[in-house]
C-alpha cells in the first residue's frame, strides 16, 4: 500500500515539474516576442523617421517628398490596430519613389546623400528580418500554446494570444540594388 502511494506521488512529483517547466518555457516565449515586438517596432520607426527626414531634405521633387513624408507620418503616428496598413503604406511608397535607380542617385548627389541613402537602405533592408524574427517567435509560441497540456492546465494565464505582423516589406528595386552593391 505504503509502496502505491509513494509511486503515485512520485508520478505526481514528475507531472509538476514537467508542467511547471513547460510553463516556464511559454514565459520565456512571450519574453521573447516582447523583444522581438521591441526590436520590430525600433526597426520600423527609425525606417519612418529616415523617410520623413528625407522627404523633408528638399533632395526629391515636390511631388516625391509629399508621399514620402505623408506616408512616413502615418506610419510614425498610426494607432496599434492601423500599423500594418500604415506601415505598409510606407513601403508602397518607397517603392513609388524610389522605382527608378535615378531618383537614388539624386539623392546620392546631394551634399550628405551617400550617408542618407546608406541609413535608408539599412533601415529599408532590417525591417524583413526583424519582422521575420518577430512573427517566428509568434509561431513558437502559438505551436507550444496549441498542445492540450497547455489549454487543459492553463498554463498560458491570462497572456492574450500572439498575433504576427503581416505587412509589405518589399524593398523598393533601386535601394536592394544598392544593398546588394554594399554587401
Amino acid at each position: 500500500m505504503t509502496a502505491t502511494l509513494i509511486w503515485i506521488l512520485v508520478v505526481l512529483v514528475a507531472i509538476g515539474l514537467y508542467l511547471s517547466w513547460t510553463a516556464g518555457r511559454l514565459d520565456r516565449l512571450h519574453a521573447r516576442i516582447d523583444a522581438a515586438r521591441a526590436a520590430l517596432d525600433a526597426q520600423l520607426l527609425r525606417r519612418a523617421s529616415v523617410a520623413q527626414e528625407l522627404a523633408t531634405s528638399h533632395v526629391l521633387d515636390p511631388a516625391a517628398s509629399i508621399v514620402l513624408y505623408e506616408a512616413a507620418h502615418a506610419a510614425r503616428q498610426a494607432e496599434e490596430e492601423q500599423r500594418e496598413v500604415a506601415e505598409s503604406e510606407l513601403s508602397q511608397a518607397l517603392r513609388a519613389v524610389f522605382a527608378d535607380v535615378q531618383q537614388l542617385e539624386v539623392v546620392r548627389e546631394a551634399p550628405g546623400g551617400e550617408e542618407a541613402a546608406r541609413e535608408l537602405t539599412a533601415a529599408v533592408r532590417r525591417v524583413p528580418m526583424a519582422r521575420r524574427f518577430h512573427n517566428d517567435a509568434v509561431g513558437a509560441v502559438r505551436r507550444l500554446r496549441e498542445h492540450r497540456k497547455v489549454r487543459w492546465f492553463r498554463l498560458a494565464g491570462h497572456a492574450p494570444f500572439p498575433m504576427a505582423f503581416e505587412m509589405d516589406d518589399e524593398p523598393p528595386s533601386a535601394l536592394a540594388a544598392l544593398a546588394d552593391r554594399a554587401a
